[in-house]
C-alpha cells in the first residue's frame, strides 16, 4: 500500500497567486489562458530523466496537439523533445516555431497526397503511416528514403473515455495487429522498397496507471520480434506513444512520472530481451507536459439562484467565457478544478459554474465556490494547458482568448493575442 501511494503523482499542479492573477486579467483582459514556462521545462526534464534504459536510446515526443502555440513548440524543442504533429497545419506551427524538419513526425490517420507530399519536401524526421494506400502515396510520391513508421492497433482497450480510446481493435488508427493487416502492412513496405523504420501505437489519453500503456507496447514490441524472425526485418524504432493522465481534480490519481516510465521501460526490456532488437524507444506525451502548467482565467458576470428538480435550489455563477474556449466538459464530462482568485470569505458552497454561449453550457457542475461568489470576482480553473486553446472556436462570435507566459524569471509575455474583429471576419465575404 505504501508502495502504490508514493507512485501517485503528488499535487504540483500550476496555479497564479491573487496579485499576479489581478495583474495578468487587467492587462490582457479574461478569459486568459495562462501557462508557467518553468513548470512546463520541469515537466519535460522529469519525463527525459526517468524514460531511460540501459543499451536503448530514447525518445520523448511532444504530441503538439496538445497545445500547439508557437512558444510551446520551441520551449520543447529546446529541452530535447522532438515535436509530433497531427497534420500539416502542426507541422508548419513546429516549423515556424524554429523546430527543423527532421526534429518532427507527422501523424493522421487519413493524411492528404498534399499533406504527405509537404511533409517530403520538408524531410520530416518519418512519417507515421495509418493505412496501406498511405504506403502507396509515399512510394508514388518518391518517399523511398523517408523513414515510415506504422502505426499499429494492437487490440488494447484501455480504461478511460471511450472518445479518448485508441487503440482498441475497433478503431479507425492503423493496422491491426490481430488480423494480421499489421503483418500485411510490413511486407508491403518492403515490397515498395520503403525505409521502414519501426513501429508505432497510441492506446489513449487521460490514463491513470501504465496497465494499458505497458501492454500495448508489449504487443508491439513482440511484434516487432516476431517480423524479425518471419521477414528478417529488423525494426530500429519502437514508439508507445503518449497517455498518462493529468491531475485535473483531488479525484484524478495519475501515477508519478518517475514510476511510469520506469514500468514502460522494462516492459520493453523485457519484450526485446534476447531478440537482438535495439531499437530507439520512444513516448508520445502531450496532455501530461503540458496540462498541468495552465491555468484558465475568467471573470463572474452573473451569479444568479434558480428552481432545481433534483435539489430545490441551484446557483450558476456565470463567466466571461466558456464552450468556445473549453469545450471538453461538453466532449467528455471532464471536471476541472476551480477556484476564486484570493482567500475565500466565507465557507464553500456547490455552483455550477456556465458559460455565456447559447448552449447550456455548463462548464464545471457542482463545484464548490464561496458562499459570497459575485460579479466581478476572477476564476481560475487549473490543468487547462492541454486541449483549451488548441480545441476553442469563434462559436457564438466569440474571439478566442490571448496566452501569456510566465517567463523563469517572473516576467510574462504575450505569447497568443486575442482574436481581433477583423481577422475574424477577414476570411468571409458577402457576394454582389
Amino acid at each position: 500500500m505504501n508502495r502504490m501511494l508514493s507512485a501517485l503523482a503528488q499535487d504540483t499542479r500550476f496555479r497564479l497567486d491573487e496579485p499576479l492573477a489581478r495583474r495578468l486579467a487587467v492587462r490582457y483582459g479574461t478569459p486568459l489562458y495562462v501557462i508557467d514556462e518553468r513548470h512546463f521545462r520541469s515537466r519535460i526534464r522529469d519525463y527525459r530523466a526517468a524514460f531511460v534504459l540501459d543499451g536503448f536510446e530514447t525518445e520523448i515526443s511532444y504530441a503538439s496537439k496538445a497545445n500547439s502555440t508557437l512558444a510551446l513548440l520551441a520551449i520543447a524543442y529546446s529541452e530535447g523533445c522532438s515535436i509530433d504533429a497531427a497534420s500539416e497545419g502542426e507541422l508548419r506551427a513546429a516549423l515556424l516555431a524554429g523546430v527543423p524538419a527532421g526534429s518532427c513526425h507527422l501523424h493522421g490517420n487519413n493524411k492528404s497526397r498534399d499533406e504527405i507530399a509537404f511533409a517530403l519536401d520538408q524531410g520530416v524526421g518519418h512519417i507515421v503511416a495509418d493505412h496501406f494506400g498511405e504506403l502507396e502515396m509515399i512510394a508514388g510520391l518518391g518517399g523511398h528514403s523517408a523513414k515510415v513508421v506504422l502505426r499499429l492497433a494492437p487490440g488494447v482497450d484501455p480504461i478511460t473515455h471511450a472518445k479518448i480510446s485508441t487503440g482498441q481493435d475497433d478503431t479507425k488508427f492503423g493496422f491491426n495487429i490481430a488480423d494480421g493487416s499489421a503483418e500485411a502492412a510490413v511486407t508491403k513496405c518492403l515490397s515498395l522498397g520503403l525505409n521502414l523504420y519501426g513501429f508505432h501505437c497510441h492506446v489513449g489519453s487521460q490514463l491513470v496507471d501504465p496497465e494499458a500503456q505497458r501492454s500495448g507496447g508489449e504487443l508491439i514490441a513482440e511484434f516487432a520480434v516476431s517480423m524479425k524472425n518471419r521477414h528478417g526485418y529488423a525494426a530500429r524504432y519502437i514508439n508507445v506513444g503518449g497517455g498518462l493522465g493529468a491531475m485535473y481534480t483531488e479525484h484524478d490519481r495519475p501515477m508519478n512520472v518517475d514510476e511510469y516510465c520506469r514500468l514502460v521501460a522494462q516492459t520493453l526490456q523485457t519484450a526485446l530481451a534476447g531478440s537482438g532488437l535495439h531499437p530507439v524507444l520512444g513516448q508520445e506525451p502531450g496532455r501530461s507536459l503540458i496540462a498541468e502548467s495552465g491555468v484558465t482565467l475568467y471573470t463572474v458576470g452573473v451569479v444568479k439562484t434558480v428552481p432545481a428538480k433534483d435539489r430545490g435550489r441551484r446557483t450558476y455563477v456565470c463567466v466571461d467565457g466558456g464552450l468556445s474556449d473549453n469545450p471538453r466538459p461538453a466532449l467528455y464530462g471532464s471536471k476541472y478544478t476551480v477556484e476564486r482568485v484570493g482567500a475565500p470569505a466565507c465557507a464553500g458552497a456547490a455552483v455550477t459554474v456556465s458559460g455565456r454561449h447559447c448552449e447550456t453550457d455548463k462548464l464545471f457542475e457542482d463545484v464548490s465556490l464561496p458562499a459570497d461568489i459575485a460579479a466581478g470576482d476572477l476564476l481560475q480553473v487549473l490543468v487547462t494547458g492541454a486541449y483549451n486553446a488548441s480545441m476553442a472556436s469563434n462559436y457564438n462570435r466569440y474571439p478566442r482568448p490571448a496566452m501569456v507566459l510566465i517567463r523563469q524569471d517572473g516576467s510574462d509575455s504575450l505569447i497568443a493575442r486575442r482574436d481581433s474583429w477583423d481577422e475574424m471576419f477577414a476570411r468571409e465575404r458577402v457576394p454582389e
